[in-house]
């Protein structure tokens, strides 16, 4: 067992620094030495008191680090090698991460913290098939929202889809151009709900036996009539990193960002020094500021 510092919140509104005691490796673990940790909305949202009480090792999940011991059953990594996480605690010096939840990366850059763009992709590739079966010129979607999370998700279905999609929000017009819409046109086959904190009503601008995916946490009350939803045969997903398939959504993130096939260049908009920042972190992701996108703490 290995003591290490971390950083948690007890959902009073603030993060603080404490004592982890992080177990040895199993043979199916690996031991990672943080040197990035993203600050995702869901983090903000526990520091808020959305989630109740937490126990310590439900920090952080947004991981990039180097492998500091593999377990006995350990072979697709090695000693020494980058990889990206998702799971806790991340906000922590050193951590295990299970078989699974991590993926070699080649190089130790923020825009390899893989888990929030795997979460843009899995919004798709949870359920393809239904994308699939609805793919034509004449289908339309709209994206509700214009963060990060919208654009992993508009780019991966233009570049693989023959949809008409409009973008629903106000922020980052630079980024979208025509493509964004202070409000819907008309109804959708497609609505892919990404906006984690006004209520959305749409139940009104889905077409019958269309598709809804609801790809973010909802720290509101959901007054949506999902009477009419059934009614109308609408299609309800909920996009889940915890599933077992989210591997190969990390997988493919890490070969699109190689290839450059995803822009992600103002993804991140800050680095945060652990030693002396880290509390601007919070506070700053929690206020949203202009040009905000998403930040991250830097360990090392």
């Amino acid at each position: 067992m290995t003591t290490v510092k971390i950083l948690h919140t007890k959902g009073n509104g603030a993060f603080e620094e404490g004592d982890f005691d992080v177990p040895d490796i199993k043979p199916d673990q690996i031991r990672v030495k943080s040197i990035y940790t993203g600050v995702c909305r869901s983090d903000i949202d526990m520091m808020n008191g959305d989630f109740g009480p937490l126990p310590l090792n439900m920090q952080g999940h947004e991981g990039l680090g180097e492998v500091l011991e593999i377990g006995a059953d350990v072979n697709d990594v090695a000693v020494g090698d980058y990889v990206a996480t998702r799971g806790e605690p991340a906000y922590a010096d050193q951590y295990n991460a299970d078989k699974g939840t991590y993926v070699s990366v080649p190089e130790a850059d923020p825009k390899y913290i893989i888990e929030p763009v795997a979460c843009g992709l899995n919004v798709v590739m949870q359920e393809e098939e239904q994308f699939e079966k609805r793919n034509s010129k004449e289908s339309r979607i709209a994206i509700i929202g214009s963060g990060f999370l919208s654009w992993v998700v508009y780019q991966y279905l233009n570049a693989n889809y023959f949809f008409q999609i409009d973008v629903i929000g106000s922020h980052n017009k630079e980024r979208w151009g025509k493509n964004l819409k202070d409000n819907f046109d008309g109804t959708y086959d497609i609505v892919i709900d990404l906006n984690t904190r006004d209520e959305v009503f749409t139940r009104d601008i889905i077409k019958p036996q269309g598709l809804l995916v609801i790809g973010a946490e909802k720290t509101n009350k959901i007054t949506t009539s999902f009477s009419k939803l059934l009614w109308n045969a609408v299609t309800v997903i909920f996009p889940s990193p915890r599933q077992k398939h989210f591997q190969r959504c990390m997988k493919m993130a890490v070969n699109m960002i190689e290839k450059e096939a995803l822009n992600i260049d103002k993804f991140w908009s800050k680095g945060y020094d652990r030693k002396t920042e880290w509390q601007d972190a919070f506070k700053e992701g929690n206020q949203r500021m202009p040009g905000y996108s998403r930040g991250y703490i830097e360990w090392l």
